[in-house]
């Protein structure tokens, strides 16, 4: 069911963005969002205390082979992040025969509604499913994540089920697990 994901090499371009691999030098462009108050949250996890914990997880994402780092072209600036994650929830065992992964994304609270991860996940679905060949896409968002879900409608994600997902500062959520399969 989980697709393998290495990219190490891709870039992917669309017209204010490019989405690339984190480096160690995206440090400060990545403390700078995950650190405030808010962001991780709407994501499952809690915002950074400090740089170095950032560190760290920039290190994992670079290791990982599986985040992309969302910079935008005009300053080369990294705002967000999308990963391409193994699937986590239950789904239909039909499901489990076929090539998907999980979407998750974050971005930068200074960017947020002027269509930026709209634009950013649209190219990532087009990228996992005419260069990956998955046959289907999954995401979630928190039921209080208006934005989230927003993004996840306009780039053609269906509703699958309810979810609950518990969270990494160990708290649960009522969430909606999403769907998108490949037409291709």
């Amino acid at each position: 069911m989980n697709a393998e994901i290495d990219i190490s090499n891709v870039k992917l371009e669309t017209e204010r963005l490019i989405l690339r691999p984190w480096r160690i030098t995206d440090l400060d462009d990545f403390f700078e969002y995950a650190s405030i108050n808010g962001v991780g949250e709407k994501a499952g996890w809690e915002h950074h205390k400090n740089k170095n914990e950032s560190l760290e997880i920039l290190k994992m994402f670079i290791a990982e082979k599986k985040v992309f780092a969302i910079v935008l072209k005009k300053n080369q600036k990294a705002i967000g992040s999308i990963g391409i994650e193994e699937c986590r929830h239950d789904l239909n065992k039909n499901l489990e025969k076929l090539l998907g992964r999980e979407l998750g994304y974050v971005l930068n609270k200074d960017y947020w509604n002027k269509g930026i991860m709209t634009e950013a996940v649209s190219k990532v679905i087009d990228y996992c499913f005419k260069t990956l060949k998955l046959n289907f896409l999954i995401a979630s968002y928190f039921n209080y994540n208006i934005e989230s879900k927003r993004v996840l409608e306009k780039t053609g994600f269906k509703f699958y089920k309810d979810i609950i997902v518990k969270t990494r500062y160990n708290t649960e959520e009522k969430s909606t697990l999403m769907f998108l399969k490949n037409k291709n």
